[in-house]
C-alpha cells in the first residue's frame, strides 16, 4: 500500500492548484516587507507575485525567513495521526536552514510516533527545480512505488536536477553579496548578464556571462541541448520574476530545439526573487550532471 504522503515547502514555487492535483502539502516560509510579515502561500492569498515584484521595482526590500520547527510539527503531525508515513523534500540547505529545522521536528515526533516512518531529504534544489523534483517523485508514487523506492529515486536524481538562471538587474545580486559593486556598475554599462546555476552543494554560483538579455536566454537553452537526458521525453520547468514574455521566448525555443515534451511556466517566488529581483529567468531539467 502507498500509505505515505509527499510533502515539501513553499520554495518549490509550484502553483497551489498543481500541488492540490499532486496531493502535496507544504510548509510555508515567510516574507517581511515594510514591517509586515506574510506567509509565502502558493495560492497567493497574502501577496501575489505581481504585487511582490512591483514592490521590488519601487525600491522596497524583502527579507525571507525559513520554516521554523513549530510549523513543521503542525504540518507533519496530522498526517502521522492519520496513519501515514512521510517523505519531505526540503529546500536546499545551501540557501536556507529550513531543511535542518525539519530534522529537529522529526526527532521530536519520533517519540510520539515510533511506528511511523518520517524521511526528510535535502533536495539541494530551489524554486521550480525543487518543484520539478517533487513532481517527479509524485509520478513515481502514482506508479505504485514504495516510500523507500521513491526516496531512492529522489536521491538518484538530485545530482542530475539542473538549475540555470539569469537575471536582468545586477543590483539584487550585488545587494546579496554575490557580485561586487564594481561588477554591477561595469555589467550594467556593458549590458552584461550573468549565467548562473545551482552547484552540487545546493548554492547559486555564477558560471558565465552573456552580452545582452536574449543572448543569456539562448545560453540557457544551449545548456539544456548540451546536457539534458532524453529531452524529447521530459517535462521541463521554467520560472520567471515577472517576465512572462522572456519565459515564453525560452519555452518556444525549447519546443523547437531539442523539442522537449512539455514545458510548464510559473513564477520565481519571493524566497529566491528577493535576492535575484525582477527579470529573473530560470530553467530546470534533468541532465547528465548539474
Amino acid at each position: 500500500m502507498n500509505n505515505y504522503v509527499i510533502m515539501t515547502d513553499s520554495s518549490c514555487d509550484l502553483e497551489q492548484s498543481m500541488l492540490d492535483e499532486l496531493g502535496v502539502k507544504i510548509a510555508t516560509l515567510t516574507l517581511q516587507m515594510d514591517g509586515v510579515e506574510y506567509d509565502n502561500q502558493l495560492d497567493n492569498t497574502e501577496m501575489t507575485p505581481q504585487t511582490f515584484y512591483a514592490a521590488l521595482r519601487e525600491g522596497k526590500k524583502a527579507v525571507t525567513s525559513a520554516v521554523n520547527v513549530d510549523a513543521f510539527l503542525k504540518l507533519f503531525e496530522p498526517a502521522l495521526k492519520e496513519g501515514n508515513d512521510i517523505l519531505y523534500l526540503g529546500f536546499s540547505s545551501g540557501l536556507s536552514c529550513t531543511y535542518e529545522n525539519s530534522l529537529q521536528a522529526i526527532e521530536m515526533l519520533k517519540e510520539s510516533y515510533p511506528q511511523r516512518k518520517i524521511i526528510a531529504l535535502d533536495t539541494l534544489c530551489a524554486s521550480m527545480g525543487q518543484g520539478l523534483l517533487v513532481y517527479l517523485a509524485v509520478k513515481q508514487k502514482e506508479k505504485g512505488k514504495s516510500l523507500e523506492e521513491v526516496r531512492d529515486f529522489v536521491l538518484e536524481h538530485i545530482p542530475h536536477l539542473c538549475h540555470w538562471f539569469t537575471v536582468d538587474d545586477l543590483h539584487y545580486l550585488k545587494r546579496g553579496g554575490r557580485i561586487s559593486a564594481g561588477t554591477e556598475i561595469i555589467g550594467s554599462i556593458l549590458n552584461i548578464k550573468p549565467v548562473m546555476h545551482m552547484d552540487d552543494k545546493g548554492k547559486l554560483v555564477k558560471v558565465g556571462i552573456a552580452k545582452g538579455r536574449k543572448t543569456s536566454i539562448r545560453r540557457m537553452k544551449d545548456n539544456l541541448v548540451a546536457s539534458a537526458i532524453r529531452p524529447t521525453e521530459q517535462t521541463v520547468f521554467i520560472s520567471h520574476g515577472d517576465c512572462l514574455e522572456d519565459a515564453q521566448f525560452l519555452a518556444d525555443m525549447l519546443r523547437e530545439e531539442p523539442g522537449v515534451a512539455e514545458v510548464l511556466i510559473g513564477y520565481v517566488g519571493p524566497v529566491i526573487g528577493a535576492h535575484s529581483g525582477p527579470g529573473t529567468l530560470a530553467l530546470f531539467f534533468v541532465g547528465e550532471k548539474r
